[in-house]
């Protein structure tokens, strides 16, 4: 064999031996060609010049060496065998269940769709949208209502906004009283109030068996089943609510409903709840997938994402995100939630989980999960044991006097927890993995032998039982088979692009590596199959974890105190802002209620203070998009002695490191405030600066952005808040969970688990660990090389709109579209839908700026990939001269029909102005590996209109 048969051998790089070498995209000689094209021979010097010495650490990183992928798996190993995994009956909304392993190895463990972000560019989000109109469709199938949303946070938060879409429903001025039933979870009734008490709501929680107590109140909250287990005809509850014009909110089991008379038909207007039962684990409290539906003529105030049905530019059917104008970087202040993401790769999950059973299967795991319930209870009572409830889906309430501990230890003996209720009281919760040796171990807890009978009947009255059909699309018929799972999956998976495709180049939302080692372990049944409210002994491993993730975080931003409980960025940035609240509260200073913003700052900053109880002021930003220092100063002459905080972003949302934030912070401390800085920038500064050194009391971190987490096509995320010292008594707390924070001071639970999303966080822990100190400063460092590398490239092309010293920017540059605009007619929109042909997800579409694109390579992106998006948008560039020059007609060009189908190009009538071929591949590369798009451009206006939010149409699924 000649040499001729070989390819040409690459120049020789330096090896990479360690974890953050390969976390880091490009190799120590292409920075150096990078720092050469920005034009800098170092990248001491680039970093000197581009942050200011004035927020620099004076110290490094105090972390424990990098540990090897193999080390840091072992020692998470050691972690989970601190874990105990039993067998859980506890109930309290958090259920065992088995996930198909067809969709646990193709979701859950897929990085084609755990990798996938957000989808707002939908002609390249089409399968997972899908995948959420199915979600949608089970929920609103299941709870008897025509519209449900793509997945809320958890159940606890759905029940809290709940309470707030009640209030806006019922369009009362004062902010009245909200009604809870005592037998809801105890977790969401804490969350309900912990979001009541700075609206002014007064939450009053009563024993609604029997009916209504006297008073006014806008809405009520039922749960069903309840807590205790016990189910209840919602109607009479409801019809009195209704009489007296409140609205109806039931916190619903989804498995439930497959057997039980669905909410809606029983007078609910809002139901809610988890669908962590469908094939999620129990991950220690999450992430799990909440719900919202809502009945007739609220769907247009409904919170969060909603996927509904529009039309592409061929008049084919295509799948969006509806209403897009009540998000919150658009309505800000008047926003009525700061929700801005969801939790859609566990919303994917359990969407499959109903797509691989079906309604018949659902029913049947339904069932048998009853039918366990109903065998315990009748084998206590032969027993001689009293059951409080004859009515029950799942859980069985047992009156043992003065025996509730002693039976819990005897179950827990045998390997079972069980839930005490009091001296008096023990609940057993059963589930789809509960089998009869554990029923008849239970009975054994209670002194009970033997007296377990088969082919007990139902434990609720037949006129609660369903009739009325559910899931009848033919997508929950279709994929029974492991085989037709597979490909249906495959074939959504290949409708869209995540970071396994391409990059992903969205500022401010750092879409950067999530390594299989960091994933790995989060299935590992020691960490996915803890109940949260197990009994703690049974968690050590992960109070270990959880611990030295806090302490690390805390090491990183220089804060005294991080609490992870919150399971998103919104709710980080909601518990900061009340731990500010409680700060002002306990020095008897509760009239500041002042929040400054920049003009600049993400919308869900002045949504969050709104639900604070806040009041947002608008500080200016001058050119630069600084803040403008004369106009903070007004400000704060005029509302200092209500000045409550101000929220800024660093380096800023225009993606700059701003000389003044020292002043800013210097200025609000003087009046009395205190100083939020959101963490949303954090991948700018990790090594270099500290925000509680510079200046900051507060902020909020993504661990979905700078931590590895993925976004998981919009969720899960995680939104930790860390602290100064003086602010860590009022950091969130959990009622069920003394460890979980400060009970006496606390705001009370910001999500429903005491850890929030704790199932998730062994990724951030092993990417701490594997990095090191040293590692993380090097991925700051490369992140901001990369920006600039960009930066530089681009701007003989795309006007770079903002910079800050020495024309740097931070970890994200903004590419400034409006004169190219002006001139030729061509859009940010449309070079987004271009840069599709060319195989990228376009770039954060015109924000913070209209008619822009924040461009962030992140860290991890090496040089031939930065150089391949390089190479597109110059092409593009090129194209919008020939538009300008009159070689493409203004209206009739590749641009404006972005992004071009296989369809649309293979017509018998081609009548572009155009080729073919200048459409589909208009670099030669394209031709090895094209991406081509489902759909071609979606109708937005259009899908507004006609709001369906129903499974895709029987015709989507003909050949």
């Amino acid at each position: 064999m000649t040499a001729q048969f070989f390819a040409p051998v690459a120049a020789p790089q330096h090896a990479r031996t360690t974890f953050a070498d390969r976390h880091v995209g490009p190799s120590a000689d292409d920075q150096a060609r990078m720092l050469a094209a920005i034009g800098y021979s170092g990248a001491e010097a680039l970093i000197d010049d581009a942050v200011p010495a004035t927020i620099r650490t004076g110290r490094p990183l105090e972390l424990p060496p990098a540990l090897s992928e193999t080390a840091a798996l072992a020692r998470l190993r050691e972690l989970a065998d601190k874990n105990s995994v039993y067998t859980s009956m506890i109930g309290l909304g958090y259920f065992g269940t088995i996930t198909p392993g067809v969709v646990l190895r193709n979701v859950l463990e897929n990085p084609g769709w755990y990798t996938a972000y957000t989808p707002y560019q939908p002609e390249i989000s089409q399968g997972r949208l899908e995948a959420l109109l199915n979600f949608q469709t089970v929920v609103a199938d299941l709870t008897g209502l025509p519209v449900a949303n793509a997945s809320m946070l958890d159940e606890g938060t759905a029940a809290a906004e709940a309470m707030t879409l009640a209030h806006r429903v019922s369009r009362r001025k004062e902010p009245g009283t909200f009604l809870v039933d005592a037998d809801a979870l105890p977790q969401t009734v804490d969350v309900v109030r912990t979001r009541a008490v700075p609206l002014g709501i007064e939450v009053v929680v009563a024993d609604l068996s029997g009916g209504l107590p006297e008073g006014d109140f806008f809405g009520v909250l039922l749960q069903y089943p309840g807590a205790s287990g016990a189910v209840r005809d919602l109607a009479p509850v409801a019809e009195q609510a209704h009489e007296r014009g409140a609205q109806v909110v039931v916190a619903a089991d989804l498995l439930a409903l497959t057997l039980l008379r669905p909410p809606g038909e029983s007078g609910a207007d809002i139901v809610v709840g988890s669908s962590q039962r469908f094939g999620v684990p129990y991950g220690f409290g999450g992430p799990h997938a909440g719900y919202m539906a809502v009945g007739e003529g609220i769907q247009r105030q409904l919170p969060g994402r909603l996927v509904g049905v529009s039309v592409d530019a061929d008049g084919a059917t295509a799948y969006r995100l509806a209403l897009q104008t009540r998000e919150q970087h658009i309505r800000r202040e008047k926003a009525t939630s700061n929700i801005c993401t969801a939790q859609v790769l566990l919303a994917v999950m359990a969407s499959m989980y109903a797509v691989y059973h079906g309604p018949e299967g659902l029913a049947a795991i339904a069932q048998r999960t009853h039918a366990r319930a109903a065998e315990l209870a009748a084998g206590l009572r032969a027993g001689g044991v009293e059951v409080v409830h004859g009515s029950f889906f799942d859980t069985v309430l047992a009156r043992v006097p003065g025996r509730a501990a002693e039976v819990v230890e005897a179950a827990r003996e045998r390997g079972i927890n069980l839930r005490p209720d009091g001296a008096d009281r023990v609940a057993i919760a059963c589930d789809e993995t509960t089998l009869p040796e554990h029923v008849a171990a239970v009975l054994a807890a209670f002194g009970v032998e033997d007296a377990a009978p088969g082919g007990v009947g139902d434990a609720f009255p037949e006129s609660l039982r369903r009739e009325s059909p559910y899931l009848s699309h033919p997508v929950f018929h279709q994929h029974r088979s492991e085989t037709a799972m597979l490909r249906y999956l495959r074939r959504l998976q290949d409708k869209d692009i995540a970071l396994d495709r391409s990059m992903i180049p969205l500022g401010s939302c750092t879409m950067k590596l999530n390594a299989t080692t960091e994933m790995e372990p989060i299935t590992w049944p020691e960490f996915a199959e803890i109940h949260p409210f197990a009994p703690i002994e049974q968690a050590q491993g992960y109070v270990e974890l959880i611990g030295e993730l806090e302490s690390a975080l805390a090491e990183i931003t220089g804060y005294a105190r991080v609490s992870v409980q919150p399971n998103a960025g919104s709710q980080g940035e909601l518990a900061g802002l009340l731990a500010i609240r409680g700060y002002h509260a306990s020095r008897g200073e509760e009239h500041r209620n002042v929040c400054l913003i920049p003009s600049s700052a993400h919308g869900t900053n002045a949504a969050s203070a709104v639900m604070a109880g806040m009041k947002v002021v608008v500080v200016k930003c001058d050119e630069a998009g600084n803040v403008d220092l004369p106009d903070l100063h007004a400000k704060i002459d005029k509302h200092g002695a209500a000045l409550s905080a101000i929220m800024v972003t660093y380096p800023s949302t225009h993606g700059v490191f701003e000389e003044t934030i020292t002043e800013v912070c210097e200025a609000v401390h003087a009046a009395g405030g205190q100083v939020y800085v959101d963490g949303a920038n954090l991948n700018a500064l990790v090594g270099l600066a500290r925000p509680g050194e510079f200046g900051s009391d507060v902020s909020h971190l993504n661990l979905h952005k700078t931590f590895c987490i993925p976004h998981g096509g919009g969720g899960p995320g995680v939104g930790p808040v860390g602290v100064r010292e003086h602010l860590a008594p009022f950091l969130p707390s959990h009622p069920l969970r003394a460890e979980a924070g400060p009970q006496d001071t606390g705001v009370g639970p910001i999500s429903a688990a005491p850890w929030g999303s704790a199932g998730i966080l062994p990724i951030s822990w092993a990417y701490i660990a594997m990095m090191g100190p040293d590692g993380l400063r090097a991925a700051t460092e490369g992140a901001i090389i990369g920006a600039n590398y960009l930066a530089a490239r681009l701007a003989p092309h795309y006007p770079i709109l903002y910079t800050g010293r020495n024309g740097l920017v931070a970890h994200e540059c903004i590419a400034d579209l409006r004169k190219i605009t002006k001139e030729t007619g061509i859009t940010a929109e449309d070079v987004a839908k271009r840069l599709i042909d060319y195989g990228f997800h376009a770039p954060t579409l015109s924000f913070p700026v209209a008619g822009t694109l924040m461009i962030e390579p992140t860290e991890s992106e090496d040089l031939a990939e930065l150089d391949r998006f390089v190479a597109a948008m110059v092409e593009i560039r090129r194209e919008i001269q020939r538009v300008a020059d009159g070689g493409y007609d203004r209206e009739d060009n590749p641009l404006k029909n972005a992004p071009h189908t296989a369809a649309a190009l293979l017509t018998d009538d081609w009548k572009r102005p155009y080729t073919r071929e200048e459409a589909a591949y208009p670099l030669p590369a394209l031709r090895e590996g094209k991406y081509w798009p489902p759909v071609r451009r979606i109708d937005q206006a259009y899908g507004d209109r006609n709001l369906v939010c129903s499974c895709p149409p029987p015709e989507a699924f003909e050949d």
